[in-house]
């Protein structure tokens, strides 16, 4: 194996935008990185996930282009 190829391992603090902070080891250069989402704010890990009604989109979407249809037929 070659001596010295690998990036030096450190302590990093992690920021995220919501405020909250951690600390990890990271090969990232000045010890700190700036996330945007984290567990702590994330929907999926918080509980407040938005469920999308797709049914009602799609069926929207049907009633609108069979209108188009119903003109072109005559």
């Amino acid at each position: 194996m070659k001596a010295n190829i690998h990036p030096e391992y450190v302590t990093t603090q992690v920021t995220c935008s919501c405020g909250n902070s951690f600390t990890t080891r990271s090969t990232a250069k000045g010890g700190s990185i700036h996330a945007e989402t984290c567990s702590a704010c994330h929907p999926f890990y918080t509980g407040k996930q938005r469920v999308l009604d797709t049914a009602g989109r799609v069926a929207k979407f049907q009633q609108k282009y069979a209108k188009v249809q119903a003109k072109k037929a005559k």
